[in-house]
Formats: structure tokens, sequence, C-alpha cells
């Protein structure tokens, strides 16, 4: 396996990182499901209110990576459990945010020291210096792929419920950028 030099789809970096979420994620999963009643991308959700506080769905979309239908719906059965409440903005009614309920909050303090202990569980794996490696190394892929997707805006997405694709962009492939000095 080599991350510089990939021969399978074995050796691409989001495969594997896609592997390791399925297999780090799959207990943290059960247990929204099974315990909880919520999906993990409702989770999701729940954390980022419970630590940045109130704001607007396009604000929570951009935060979760998420598309802002999916945050909606995902907002909708969220209030419909009452995890979640939408609060008019007092300045512009038409305008609403999103805010974690009392039972959320409840849910989120009962809960999240669990993840945090399925996380460590995983993580302890590394040896300190592993660990810090790790992370650097994460951070620093994070800032690469986010530099990397700001500079090649799409002009549009795809309509993918209906089968769509981007317009023009069949059989045409475009150049992949270079990311630049390896540090």
């Amino acid at each position: 396996m080599s991350f510089a030099q990939p021969a399978t789809v074995d050796d691409l970096l989001n495969y594997r990182l896609n592997r390791l979420l399925a297999s780090s994620g799959a207990l943290v999963t059960r247990i929204c499901e099974g315990r909880y009643g919520i999906t993990r991308r409702e989770w999701r959700l729940i954390c980022i209110l419970a630590d940045h506080g109130a704001m607007s769905p396009s604000q929570l979309a951009e935060r979760s990576h998420l598309e802002r239908p999916r945050v909606s719906r995902h907002v909708s059965d969220l209030v419909t459990k009452k995890l979640f409440e939408r609060v008019v903005d007092p300045d512009d009614r038409r305008r609403a945010w999103v805010n974690i309920t009392p039972r959320g909050r409840t849910l989120h303090a009962e809960f999240f020291p669990q993840s945090v202990h399925l996380n460590n569980l995983v993580l302890s794996t590394l040896n300190e210096v592993e660990l810090r490696a790790f992370d650097m190394a994460m951070t620093k892929l994070t800032d690469a792929a986010d530099a990397l997707v700001k500079s090649h805006p799409l002009p549009e997405r795809a309509d993918r419920r209906h089968g769509g694709r981007r317009r023009g962009s069949v059989g045409k492939f475009t150049e992949v950028p270079h990311l630049g000095d390896r540090r």
C-alpha cells in the first residue's frame, strides 16, 4: 500500500479515510440509531449547535459540510424530535435561526462522553508521538483539501436525485491541479 504511488483503490487517501470512518464510526452510528433514535448526521448537527450555539441553516450546512437541502431535512426531523427549535429573527421575520433545545442539550451531555470514549479507544493504538504526528498530518491534509476546493469552484451542482450530471462534463476531464511543494 502506498499513498505516494497509488496502484489500487486501496491506496487512495479518500478510500482509506472512508474505511476508517466506517469502521470507527460503526459503534457510534449504532448507538445513535438504537439508543437515541437519531442518525449520525443528526448527531453531527446536534454537536455543532451544542458547541457553537444558534446559527442560520446555511451556516449550519457550511459548518457541517453537508448540502443545504439535506441540512434542512435533518433540522425538520430534529425539530419534530424536539431536539432543535427554529427561532424567528426579530429583525427579519423571514429568517429563522436553528437552536438546540434543553432536550437536545441533555442528549448531547449524555452521548458526547460515550463518543469520546469510542474515539479514544481507536486512537489508543497510537503512541503519543504518533498521535501528535497524525493530528498534524490531518490538519495539513484538511487545509490542503480546503484550499483545493476553494481554488477550483464548480459553477453548478449536479442534480443527482434525478440522474443528472454537470452540464457539458460527459467525457471531458480537466487537469488535476498541482498542490505545490511538499512540506
